[in-house]
């Protein structure tokens, strides 16, 4: 068999667990899978008879990708004020799409990738590739460009704040959609006394509804108010998997409007991550609804 067609192939077998390391670095399905093509392009070019590692090789170069993009990134948002949700990656309550599963291996919810989101560059990537995906750390520091020690202590620093920003969430799905199923049905009703009782007190919204658009709310009165205020749209939503978590999918005129993550505790919900930017939602793999 051609050589190149046997190293397109090896490329693709490890395609899903790249593009899993990307969108957890990035957040964005788009530039993740635009740097898993760019570690394709660089092993084109590559001396293959030299790689001896090829899964090894491939992460290392998507890692320092994402770093460059992270960085680019950075720079761009430090003149705005304004935010944007990750993309979030949404399934049937039953999903068997291998791809989307690969994405999902070892569930990171929307919650977990906002605070990732908040990271510096080589903070996030020495976290993501260390404690999500066990690459050694004198792999992790070539890629961030530091000594072994600085690269354990880069992970190290990201974790504490991971930790301290995402306490544990309901791990049992079906006490997550008792929580869910009771807030839809309280919002469709206009139930505010109901809203409050399953809101946890701080619980945080944050809405974006695209660029210059986004909201942060916090606080129960808060939420249950503007949960209120779209009762209309509660009988449309339907429920989802978002990144693992329940959530639900609105679909008015049979077009998504929203899409809604959750993140429950104690049996309560503590964070609402409502992604409302028409245009990104246009571009999501989406389930159909059941006929």
């Amino acid at each position: 068999m051609d050589a190149e067609i046997v190293l397109a192939e090896r490329f693709e077998a490890e395609r899903p667990a790249l593009r899993a390391v990307a969108y957890r670095m990035l957040g964005s399905l788009a530039e993740a899978e635009d740097a898993v093509q760019e570690a394709w392009l660089r092993l084109s070019r590559a001396d293959v008879a030299e790689v001896r590692n090829l899964a090894a090789w491939l992460t290392t170069v998507v890692g320092r990708v994402c770093l460059d993009q992270l960085r680019s990134r950075k720079a761009r948002r430090e003149e705005s004020t304004d935010f944007q949700l990750p993309d979030p990656v949404v399934s049937d309550l039953v999903d068997a799409d291998p791809e989307r599963q690969a994405l999902l291996a070892d569930e990171v919810g929307l919650a977990m990738l906002v605070v990732l989101d908040t990271l510096p560059p080589a903070e996030r990537v020495a976290f993501v590739l260390y404690d999500m995906f066990q690459v050694p750390f004198e792999t992790v520091a070539r890629i961030v460009d530091r000594e072994p020690a600085a690269a354990r202590q880069l992970a190290s620093r990201a974790r504490r704040r991971v930790q301290g920003a995402t306490p544990p969430e309901e791990p049992d799905r079906g006490r997550q959609r008792v929580a869910v199923e009771a807030f839809q049905d309280a919002a469709r009703d206009g139930d505010f006394d109901a809203l409050l009782e399953i809101l946890d007190p701080d619980v945080l919204l944050r809405v974006d509804s695209g660029p210059g658009l986004s909201q942060l709310l916090r606080g129960a009165r808060l939420v249950a108010a503007q949960a209120a205020r779209f009762a209309g749209l509660a009988p449309f939503g339907r429920l989802v998997l978002v990144n693992g978590q329940l959530g639900s999918l609105v679909e008015p005129d049979g077009r998504p409007y929203s899409l809604l993550a959750f993140t429950v505790r104690d049996g309560r919900i503590t964070e609402i991550a409502i992604l409302a930017d028409r245009e990104r939602l246009a571009r999501l793999d989406l389930p159909p609804a059941l006929s």
